[in-house]
């Protein structure tokens, strides 16, 4: 007998299947064979898909992620299986033992008890799933943005260098003007300060860096005992071929945050069905056996759960009711969060594309263009040096707000891309959205 019922098995529900194979088919890219994959080699040359693959890898919410929903999809055979049958064992004992019965007995929850269960879980494990996405997601945005601030800081640390140089030669020409009694010792004192300034703003940007590194390597999975990851010396600029209409159709569509809310939607209306299953009996059947009768004496067993506390029962329906409407609103709350985060978020690429526009067709040109006459009089004699330096700082300071905005778009399409519209990166481990949704058809059908 124990052999056999070491080999029992239940039936797996299509919710199970389904969980089943998606884990089989992340697990294959993210944990092969129950191990961590081999990871990219970072170097400086290394592309930005490096650095996210890296990162997705071996970050470890990811891994946690990955790991809870992994036991969210075991618990579904757990929740759909029958109980573990129980021994009996019965003496009848007088002057000398008169009956020895061994017995087995089986507990059968209610019709379409089990079966709840088990969409519960598979709903359940489903919300899981799409959490482990949604981390997998943050971490791409988390590499994405420190690697644009660290990108775009360098940058304007090289262009404040020239800037400073330009004031320091413009200092000297304000100290020879004054020395010669052509300009004032204030004006000498107004480049002095302007220089100073931005020498400490050089300073504290690079100052800056060191956290920016820091949450760059973090996002990356790195400890702080390990060294720091090589820093790409090359800039990948975001690109997402959809028009505005069509993200936010596949915001909704795909959001991760949004699909995990409308699968606990789905765990709580199984929950409801299972609630209102019990005022259903549960059954439980047995058999024991006399041993040391000749014939053998054999006793059938029978019993049956009597749900008579009604106000419990009530309870348990109402409290599912309540879960249901809650997660609804829920899921509602999260719609509204996506589309105004969506809109503000569009309106900071459009910005930045227009302030992005500006400076590179009309004001950096025109601004060029000026240097250019300026360069021509003072080579003619009509414009003194202090003049000169003021034409060619123009186009470097315009240059610092095209940095600006260059920044604004790429960290705007970062959170629009990833975190909002839900499109993952390429060598993310992640289900594609084909699988997801017929995920969620079978569970409504069922």
């Amino acid at each position: 007998m124990a052999t056999v019922l070491a080999g029992c098995k239940g039936i797996p529900t299509s919710g199970e299947r389904q969980a089943r194979r998606q884990l089989s088919a992340v697990s294959k890219v993210y944990r092969p064979k129950n191990q961590r994959p081999v990871l990219p080699n970072l170097t400086t040359n290394s592309t930005l898909g490096d650095f996210l693959a890296y990162a997705m890898l071996n970050e470890p919410k990811v891994e946690a992620a990955y790991f809870d929903w992994a036991a969210m999809v075991e618990n579904v055979t757990a929740a759909r299986s029958l109980p573990d049958p129980q021994l009996t064992f019965q003496m009848d004992i007088g002057d000398i033992v008169t009956s020895v019965m061994p017995g087995l007995m089986q507990e059968f929850p209610g019709p379409g008890k089990l079966r709840l269960r088990g969409n519960v879980a598979s709903a359940g494990s489903q919300a899981g799933y799409f959490i482990f996405e949604n981390t997998v997601l943050q971490t791409a945005d988390a590499v994405k943005t420190a690697y644009y601030q660290i990108w775009f800081l360098d940058e304007k640390i090289r262009v404040d260098r020239q800037l400073l140089q330009l004031l320091a030669e413009k200092e000297q020409v304000v100290r020879a003007q004054n020395a010669a009694a052509q300009m004032s010792l204030q004006d000498v004192y107004d480049a002095q300060i302007a220089e100073d300034r931005l020498a400490t703003e050089i300073a504290n940007l690079e100052d800056s860096r060191r956290p920016l590194v820091a949450r760059f390597k973090a996002a990356l999975g790195i400890t702080p005992s390990q060294p720091d990851p090589p820093l790409p010396n090359r800039f990948e600029p975001t690109t997402v071929n959809l028009s505005p209409e069509q993200l936010l159709a596949t915001a909704f569509a795909r959001n991760p945050q949004l699909k995990a809310m409308a699968a606990e939607v789905q765990q709580a209306e199984a929950s409801l069905k299972l609630a209102y299953k019990t005022k259903v009996p549960d059954f439980s059947l047995g058999l024991m056996a006399d041993a040391k009768m000749a014939p053998v004496l054999y006793r059938p067993l029978a019993g049956m759960s009597l749900p008579v506390w009604r106000d419990k029962i009530s309870a348990e329906i109402a409290a599912a009711q309540a879960g249901k409407r809650g997660a609804q609103a829920r899921l509602t709350a999260a719609q509204i969060s996506v589309a105004v985060a969506f809109a503000e978020k569009s309106f900071d690429y459009r910005l930045a594309l227009r302030n992005l526009a500006l400076f590179d067709n009309q004001v950096i040109p025109a601004a060029r263009q000026s240097l250019e006459t300026t360069r021509a009089d003072y080579q003619a004699g009509m414009m003194d040096y202090a003049h000169l330096i003021a034409a060619e700082e123009a186009p470097l300071n315009y240059e610092l707000s095209a940095i600006e905005a260059r920044q604004q778009r790429e960290l705007a399409l970062t959170d629009l891309s990833l975190l909002i519209a839900g499109l993952p990166p390429k060598s993310a481990p992640v289900l594609p959205e084909n699988e997801t949704s017929r995920a969620a058809t079978n569970r409504i059908s069922n």
